[in-house]
């Protein structure tokens, strides 16, 4: 802080010449001498000037005296010259807020088998043994948990094994699972208002244990923070561009963490298409993808295509998630099937510092970038 400088400003002192006194006039014995003719007295005056008995200064005259044209002998001293003030403390610097300690997240999606389905592949198992393994700090799931969107299938049933094979192992590790709806959860096309009803109720009572800012739609689309970091789940089960309404929801969070170190959006279908047969079941939505440019989001998760791929357009870090369950696809423009996996993803000063993919039988072989297209539609590979 800059030291205040104080000005001290001395008013000039000017006399003007008096004319001489004339000799003292001496009352006679018998009566008191008036103290107005005798320059002695304690009233002082310039020479040829008197003092008055009310602290005036009288000129030979009779006319008082201005102050400015007092002698120095008669004028008051001048009150004597303030010392500068002195320099206010200056503040010492705030101390830097502790950087954000790492955060570890892993990623899963697409864990269904065929419809009505309540049982797992050994993968989703594997998935959730190795995530145990790492102990991260979170786990987002990017939708289809369950293989619902057909009339006359048991729901609860399929939601009792995905919590037996999923919810419990990972909760009973203290690891918090942040789920977004996917077509076949909680399809948001008419005719499925009881499938997102039930969805709603199986998730009511399993909200992961995290910061909510914004849960008045939980668990379909909500906002939380962890560590320092911002998330976001969108309720992106159907093809096209998000709802206005939703867009507007979504800028309002993007702006309350403002001052997140990250901020991760995730939902189930991506905004770019990634595999092939899925081309143009995307959201498509530029006007979405600005805004997550322009508010800084660090990611975007989606699942849905069921292909791994890490990638960027338009300045938008976004990635495609592989399935665990049934049904992997080819990337556009490639000929095999992506492989089935799950992703690592770790924050580090709010920056990604890894985001890996993971396959096998254990899950622990790390899909290398090289084996990836450069380009997939429009998006290209991220390490580029």
């Amino acid at each position: 802080m800059a030291a205040a400088l104080m000005a001290t400003a001395c008013a000039g002192t000017g006399e003007l010449d008096a004319e001489p006194s004339p000799p003292p006039v001496f009352a006679p014995a018998d009566e008191p001498a008036d103290p107005r003719d005798d320059p002695e007295a304690s009233f002082h005056g310039t020479p040829g000037a008197s003092g008055s008995p009310d602290g005036q200064v009288l000129a030979p005259d009779g006319q008082v005296l201005a102050p400015d044209a007092q002698s120095p002998a008669t004028r008051p001293p001048p009150p004597p010259e303030a010392a500068p003030a002195p320099a206010p403390p200056v503040d010492a610097a705030a101390p830097d807020p502790p950087a954000p300690a790492p955060l570890t997240i892993a990623i899963i999606s697409d864990l269904n088998g065929s419809y009505g389905d309540p049982t797992y592949e050994p993968l989703v198992h594997a998935a959730v043994r190795r995530i145990l393994d790492v102990r991260p700090d979170l786990v987002l799931c990017a939708g289809d948990m369950v293989a619902g969107q057909q009339a006359g299938l048991d729901y609860r049933a399929m939601w009792r094994g995905f919590h037996a094979a999923v919810t419990e192992p990972l909760t009973a590790a203290g690891i918090p699972l942040a789920v977004s709806p996917g077509n076949h959860d909680a399809s948001g096309y008419p005719g499925f208002e009881e499938e997102r009803r039930i969805y709603a109720d199986e998730w009511a009572a399993r909200r992961p244990a995290v910061d909510f800012r914004n849960d008045a739609d939980y668990p379909f689309r909500y906002s939380f923070t962890l560590g320092g970091a911002a998330f976001i789940a969108l309720d992106d089960t159907l093809v096209g561009r998000l709802p206005a309404g939703q867009r507007a929801w979504v800028g309002d969070r993007l702006a309350e963490s403002a001052d997140a170190a990250a901020r991760i959006v995730f939902g189930h279908v991506p905004i770019r298409g990634f595999t092939q047969g899925r081309e143009d079941e995307i959201l498509g939505d530029d006007a979405l993808e600005d805004l997550f440019v322009e508010r800084g989001v660090t990611l975007f998760v989606a699942g849905h295509h069921h292909g791994y791929f890490p990638g960027r357009h338009r300045g938008l870090r976004q990635l495609s998630m592989a399935c665990l369950g049934s049904g992997p696809r080819a990337l556009i423009g490639t000929a095999s099937a992506t492989p089935r996996g799950l992703v690592f993803l770790r924050l580090e000063d709010g920056r990604i510092a890894e985001l890996e993919g993971y396959t096998g039988s254990d899950m622990t072989t790390r899909i290398e970038r090289a084996s990836l297209p450069e380009r997939v539609g429009v998006v290209v590979r991220d390490d580029l």
